[in-house]
């Protein structure tokens, strides 16, 4: 069973009209940046086949986001860059993320659903849902336009940094990404502060591959 629109429902009955699902893309990978996106759906709004992004192949996912677009009363993105990401830990790089997503939304939201994340100091009623991805229909909208906003961004990559091939694994620490990675070494957009680059950077390569523990630990390419 796909995400539905009960959470959405439960926040209108609370008296809630602006309704936006926020989440996230890239807090795994190792270079580039973290994409927020958050999606206000009209009342009732049925999108058949969305649902969490890491459910949806690379080809349904731009298809559905035309869909999303062209259906959602508003859409806000925000991003952290790689430097953000280092300067402040990921968990923090994706609050600011998502904050300026909030920001650039228009209409404003009067009520966020949120994937997992907890933001502190909002004006407006909140809700984390674990999972929500696959629960709630605007938090599993808003995966698909992060996902595939950040996508398309490391894509625009590849023609400043072609060495990575960053359009096969979009940042993420795959075994192609780890060996394009030993043999160029980090390039402006690889996150410093991730253990693989960091143990490269450090000049401690330890054994092959690298130890995947610690920040950017996941290699799981549609997070």
């Amino acid at each position: 069973m796909g995400p539905t629109d009960e959470f959405e429902l439960e926040a209108r009955r609370r008296g809630c009209r602006r309704i936006a699902g926020l989440d996230e893309a890239g807090r795994g990978p190792l270079a580039g940046p973290v994409v927020a996106a958050a999606v206000i759906l009209p009342s009732r709004c049925r999108l058949d086949g969305v649902r969490d992004s890491k459910q949806v192949s690379e080809s349904e996912r731009a298809r559905l986001y035309d869909v999303i677009v062209a259906r959602a009363r508003g859409i806000g993105v925000g991003i952290a860059t790689e430097q953000e990401i280092d300067r402040l830990n990921i968990l923090e790089a994706t609050r600011l993320a998502m904050f300026r997503a909030l920001a650039s939304l228009t209409p404003q939201a009067d009520c966020l659903l949120i994937d997992a994340v907890a933001l502190p100091d909002l004006a407006i009623p909140s809700r984390s849902i674990i999972k929500g991805d696959m629960l709630s229909m605007s938090i599993a909208a808003a995966s698909i336009v992060a996902k595939v906003t950040r996508d398309r961004m490391m894509e625009v990559y590849h023609l400043t940094y072609p060495d990575y091939n960053f359009p096969s694994h979009k940042g993420y620490g795959t075994e192609e990404h780890l060996q394009r990675l030993v043999q160029h070494g980090p390039c402006a957009i690889h996150r410093r502060t991730f253990a693989p680059v960091a143990q490269l950077l450090s000049g401690n390569r330890g054994r092959w591959p690298f130890s995947r523990s610690g920040p950017g630990e996941s290699s799981r390419m549609n997070q």
